[in-house]
């Protein structure tokens, strides 16, 4: 009986001998549907050799993040970059696109074009009437959405991934008012008003401070929009109006100007200063005793969970807890523990 071979079998199935070499061996880049091709028409042949298993369509995830100047999302963008490349291409593909927190309606627009064409979106967006209705035709579509960071009550979601933010500011709220025991006034700097993220951490200072520490009084939390021009500015006037200030909580970016804000007024060492994210930035600021407590979200934690439970979903149909499955533990740094 005449051997069959690999040029039998690329004729066979319509295809090059390259192609069929790239088949079996593994080696990516054939479609879906010609990997099937050749692996059907080897099984009918009978070739001897141990085939690949049957090729699978990688699953296509789109990550939709913020495109402003955040070292949170530059870090997670990374992150995501790693999880793909440890999972493989032939498994899963990873589109990252980046829009700019001011633009909900351009985002809008990205995820319903976005669940078009992918079988899963990853998205961090915040509440507006235009991301409601996107959301609303991924439904629709059957495809499943993660959010991010910040929650969208309401929307239909299949989970959401984060720390818990209202539980973020209170324990920031606890530090600071454990931390200064003294009376004075504390500053809080806002990141965008319209995120709930930045609304609940705000909201947990405010009622942990005002309830256990009355001594210390809270002035109006300034709107910093995740301007650094926006931060410099209104710090700059709170500061000169404040008689003494004792403590300051930032929730958003801007850690560079704030620190060079304090400075300019001699208020380094007698003002706490209590922000997030471990990163270059604050481990400086740790090093230079300008800083007492970094609240970290963990972004490699929020890729993976949001990889992981979109995975779970789209292979086995397991669906997630809506809060529960995705939640992040943050953790705290000072000069002690930050390097």
């Amino acid at each position: 009986m005449k051997t069959f071979t690999l040029e039998m079998l690329a004729e066979q199935a319509g295809v090059s001998l390259a192609t069929v070499d790239r088949v079996l061996n593994e080696r990516g880049g054939v479609s879906t549907r010609t990997a099937q091709k050749v692996l059907e028409a080897a099984r009918e042949a009978g070739l001897k050799r141990i085939l690949p298993e049957e090729h699978r369509h990688a699953w296509q995830i789109e990550v939709l993040l913020s495109g402003d100047d955040a070292f949170f999302f530059r870090q997670l963008a990374s992150d995501f970059s790693a999880i793909a490349t440890a999972l493989g291409y032939r498994r899963v593909v990873l589109h990252r696109t980046f829009v700019p927190e001011s633009c909900p309606d351009r985002l809008a627009v990205l995820i319903e074009e976005r669940s078009k064409t992918r079988d899963a979106l990853i998205i961090f967006a915040h509440e507006h009437p235009a991301v409601y209705q996107a959301l609303q035709c991924c439904r629709q579509r059957g495809v499943p959405v993660v959010t991010l960071v910040t929650d969208l009550p309401g929307a239909h979601r299949l989970c959401h991934v984060g720390i818990d933010q209202l539980q973020a500011g209170r324990t920031a709220g606890l530090m600071m008012g454990s931390l200064i025991r003294q009376q004075g006034d504390v500053i809080m700097v806002s990141g965008r008003s319209e995120y709930r993220a930045h609304q609940q951490r705000i909201q947990g200072f405010r009622d942990v401070l005002e309830k256990r520490f009355p001594e210390v009084t809270l002035r109006e939390a300034l709107a910093g929009q995740e301007s650094r021009i926006t931060i410099s500015r209104l710090l700059e006037k709170e500061l000169v109006q404040s008689a003494k200030v004792v403590g300051l909580y930032n929730t958003g970016l801007g850690n560079t100007e704030i620190s060079e804000a304090l400075a300019r007024h001699r208020l380094t060492q007698a003002c706490t200063l209590i922000t997030h994210e471990l990163y270059s930035t604050t481990k400086a600021l740790f090093s230079r005793n300008a800083l007492a407590l970094t609240l970290d979200q963990n972004t490699a934690r929020h890729a993976q969970l949001s990889v992981n439970i979109l995975l779970s979903y789209l292979e086995h149909g397991e669906i997630p807890e809506e809060y529960n499955s995705g939640k992040v533990t943050f953790m705290l740094y000072t000069q002690e523990n930050f390097y």
